[in-house]
């Protein structure tokens, strides 16, 4: 049986990749430190965790080199998806600090597989995100879609997608000094279940909290509206993962996102449908709105992994509505213990 880590596992990317890891037959360990992720999103559908909490669960802060020592280095494969990201105030009032935390994040992790040899580490998969690529090909409405080749030269908007970056570029001299085999995949707009839909939460769960609230928390979307992001469910992504680890090894960058781009306002107004209120809606410019509008040139995914997206947008807003409106009004889960006891 083949063995892999999946750092960042509690949160909703890392807990559905683990539930699927787990379907398949892996033998599936988590590095989390539940910064923001949560132990019961492991949980299956009768509230049960899918993995063994006291023997595949290390709470571990990555950026202390101790406890990444502790988790990295110890199975087959990794994947890599830890990091510091939330909305867009989160990320533009704490940029120095962001960048700092994930750079330490993915060189201690990649220092652990780098120690670990190729011996040892099969695979090492890397989640970047195209918030790295330049901030001109992401200032206009109506965009081209994105190619990877356009990454560079480098001129990223914020500091996240900085730090994303540098741990592109720091894994490309891994596989190649190491010899161990090297995946990046670069994300748009990520949404799904399980999700955080608090106050650092992005533009869909907090507007989708916003109308489930409503009228006690007023509908106001940051910015103009006009911007616009190639929203992707948690569904596809998984599906990408899943294929590159598979068929993604030595083949560079390669963005998953959609061909379309869809405006913040389209989002709104079409949360508004699905929740059935008379809700009023608000748009404060004084709010930053990042940048203007991207989506994705995909063919390299398609060409390389055999990938598409297949999850409407539609069908996803609608699925995570009905989750964070039950979450809101107190959801109920099975009767399984939601942990054991954690590895420190």
């Amino acid at each position: 049986m083949k063995s892999i880590m999946v750092t960042g596992g509690c949160g909703m990317i890392g807990s559905n990749l683990v539930k699927r890891l787990v379907r398949e037959g892996w033998d599936v360990y988590v590095a989390d430190s539940l910064w923001r992720g949560r132990l019961e999103n492991l949980n299956d559908d009768k509230g049960c965790p899918v993995i063994d909490l006291d023997t595949r669960f290390f709470r571990k802060d990555l950026t202390v080199p101790e406890d990444a020592a502790e988790a990295i280095g110890i199975t087959d494969y990794v994947v890599h998806l830890a990091d510091v990201v939330a909305g867009i105030d989160y990320v533009f009032k704490n940029q120095g600090e962001l960048f700092r935390i994930n750079n330490l994040i993915n060189s201690n992790v990649f220092e652990c597989c780098r120690k670990a040899g190729k011996e040892k580490v099969k695979g090492l998969l890397y989640v970047g995100t195209v918030c790295s690529f330049p901030k001109n090909r992401q200032d206009k409405l109506n965009p081209e879609p994105l190619r990877e080749e356009e990454l560079f030269p480098a001129m990223p908007e914020s500091a996240y997608g900085w730090s994303k970056l540098m741990g592109q570029l720091e894994i490309g001299y891994l596989e190649k000094e190491t010899g161990i085999p090297c995946c990046t995949l670069m994300f748009h707009n990520v949404y799904g279940t399980p999700t955080d839909f608090g106050e650092r939460s992005q533009v869909i769960p907090a507007l989708i909290r916003k109308a489930v609230r409503y009228p006690e928390e007023p509908f106001i979307v940051w910015g103009s509206g006009e911007q616009g992001r190639a929203f992707i469910h948690v569904k596809d992504i998984v599906n990408a993962l899943i294929l590159a680890l598979d068929k993604g090894w030595g083949r560079g960058y390669i963005q998953i996102g959609p061909p379309n781009c869809t405006s913040v306002r389209e989002i709104a107004e079409k949360i508004i449908e699905i929740s059935g209120k008379d809700i009023k809606l608000f748009y404060d410019i004084s709010k930053p709105e990042g940048d203007k509008a991207r989506c994705a040139d995909y063919s390299k995914a398609r060409e390389v992994l055999g990938w598409k997206p297949e999850i409407s947008l539609e069908e996803g807003l609608r699925e995570s509505y009905k989750w964070i409106e039950q979450e809101i009004t107190g959801r109920e889960f099975g009767s399984c213990s939601l942990s054991g006891s954690q590895k420190q």
